[in-house]
């Protein structure tokens, strides 16, 4: 890199205005003022053929300024080009428009409107929203829809502040959803408040406490038995300082508090049957996982993760090797061996034995002739 920023630094050099000669820019600057200030005096008679000589000598001046400072340019970007050529040889790669169709712009468009409201960004998903508009886009999403991403972000804040009682209200009206996932946000929310109950008084106060799992912790009592021990015992191992050191003492992390966060986004959002993860994130996890395994997924056609499609979109069977965790290909396809069992060809000829021609099946103690192993078309 240190070749290019040189010759980087010396183009610089060359075409700014405070260098060391005049640049082009300043050269032909000049001569206009030059050929404008002779035309005055030509149309005010003021012009003798001494006074064209020199001008005419000041215009082959300045086009030799120019032609000078042309060359150093030139020969500095012919330069600049070899060098980047040299440190980087191999060609960009060029992709395919993946986005072409109307139907694939609309779905671009509306997961990164969708992206901006989960994340809260509602200014700038209005912006967004409104210049795609101009453009006659087809992508509606609901003031209802939006509406439910700003209280999403308005309980998550009261949560951030250490206030439940909007989470808990949302949590009490989707009771019969909760319950159906077996979720345990609502009664994590009372743990919460009862912990902060329990360590908020000065000298230790366990009564406040006491009540409030009472009166909102006990109908979790069957769903939480174990936990619900916990909480109550807990109270034997006051002041904080006493608990921090006990076999309860994770009770006192703060995790306990800020991990309603995420619980409750993942709740909200499956709630909307939408995933718990920002399709825009997930895209950019499976992006450096494509990175950093270069050697495994090196196509076009390959991901490294799974994608789940409806029954619709399933055109063909597919096998994947449990030996090397891959998905079998035309040059890699799956070969079942003399005892039934089914492995990828490059896991075959991995575990052949070099010396008989002979594969000893990974499941199996069953050994199979290389030969032998037949292809199996899916």
């Amino acid at each position: 890199m240190d070749a290019l920023l040189k010759e980087l630094t010396k183009l610089e050099k060359l075409t700014a205005a405070n260098s060391k000669g005049p640049s082009i820019g300043q050269s032909l600057d000049s001569l206009l003022q030059s050929l404008h200030q002779a035309k005055e005096d030509f149309l005010l008679g003021n012009c003798s053929e001494e006074y064209i000589r020199q001008l005419a000598q000041t215009v082959e001046a300045k086009k030799k300024e120019v032609d000078e400072r042309q060359k150093e340019v030139y020969s500095v970007l012919s330069r600049l080009g070899k060098a980047l050529d040299k440190k980087f040889p191999t060609p960009l790669p060029t992709y395919p428009d993946l986005f072409s169709s109307a139907s694939s712009v609309t779905a671009l468009e509306r997961t990164i409107a969708l992206h901006l409201l989960r994340t809260g960004q509602f200014e700038v998903a209005e912006t967004f929203l409104n210049k795609i508009a101009l453009q006659e886009s087809q992508i509606k999403i609901s003031d209802d829809l939006r509406n439910q991403f700003v209280d999403l972000h308005q309980i998550l804040k009261a949560l951030r502040n250490q206030d439940i009682t909007p989470a808990l209200k949302w949590a009490r009206n989707h009771a019969s959803f909760l319950q159906s996932r077996n979720s345990p946000l609502e009664f994590y929310l009372h743990r919460s408040q009862y912990i902060r109950l329990l360590l908020s008084s000065h000298p230790p106060d366990p009564l406040p406490a006491i009540y409030y799992a009472n009166e909102n912790l006990r109908p979790f009592y069957k769903e939480h038995e174990v936990e619900f021990r916990r909480l109550m015992t807990c109270v034997a191992f006051l002041p904080l300082s006493k608990l921090q050191n006990s076999i309860y003492k994770d009770l006192a992390l703060p995790t306990l508090h800020f991990d309603l966060e995420p619980l409750f986004a993942k709740e909200y959002c499956a709630s909307l049957g939408m995933s718990r993860q920002v399709p825009l994130r997930v895209n950019e996890k499976g992006r450096k996982v494509m990175g950093d395994r270069k050697g495994e997924w090196s196509q076009m056609d390959e991901l490294p993760i799974e994608i789940p499609l409806s029954s619709d979109n399933r055109y063909h069977s597919i096998f994947a090797c449990l030996v090397s965790k891959e998905q079998s290909t035309e040059l890699n396809p799956p070969m079942m061996m003399a005892c039934g069992h089914v492995i990828s060809k490059d896991s075959l000829q991995k575990l052949t034995n070099l010396e008989g021609g002979r594969s000893k099946c990974p499941y199996c103690p069953v050994e199979t002739a290389v030969g032998s192993a037949l292809r199996i078309y899916l």
